[in-house]
């Protein structure tokens, strides 16, 4: 893994946390499958216009979120055709797991629990306990980790395949 690789995820995690926010920002009613246990039944169902519009931002995130360390690690492959398994999976684990660190630590510590921007809170929940729930975010990092680990070792194995 190289700096290159650190700067790639960086820019990545800045987009994907951009994306994130203008979500938010858009309806965070949006994002409600994220909310803390005691946040969700607090209010009421997604509408059918808001769960459509959750798919449509949910496949551009997923579609950056896996397609920017697959590129990253091609393009690592088109410049050294050589390169084994195990550091394509470290790239792709490397790109995946700084964007989880960069969500749990700025997004889901920083401004969810510790500032709690009104445009996050939704109506009638402020006050909540959930919104200061820094465990269940640590929780969510370590689910992560093991996504990002387990997309990563995909990503390696798909890209160490490619007859490039």
């Amino acid at each position: 893994m190289s700096w290159a690789t650190v700067l790639f995820a960086l820019v990545g995690s800045a987009v994907l946390s951009a994306l994130i926010l203008a979500m938010v920002l858009r309806n965070p009613r949006l994002m409600l499958q994220d909310y803390p246990r005691d946040v969700r039944p607090a209010v009421p169902p997604k509408t059918a216009a808001e769960r459509r519009e959750t798919a449509l931002w949910s496949v551009v995130f997923l579609t950056l979120l896996f397609g920017l360390p697959l590129a990253w690690v091609v393009e690592l492959k088109l410049q050294e055709p050589g390169l084994p398994f195990w550091m394509l999976f470290l790239n792709a684990f490397a790109v995946l797991a700084i964007f989880n660190l960069i969500d749990w630590l700025v997004l889901d510590w920083l401004v969810f629990c510790t500032l709690t921007p009104r445009f996050a809170v939704l109506p009638g929940t402020e006050g909540m306990s959930g919104y200061k729930d820094y465990g269940m975010h640590f929780r969510g990092f370590l689910i992560g980790l093991g996504l990002s680990t387990v997309a990563g070792a995909i990503i390696g194995l798909v890209t160490s395949r490619l007859p490039l």
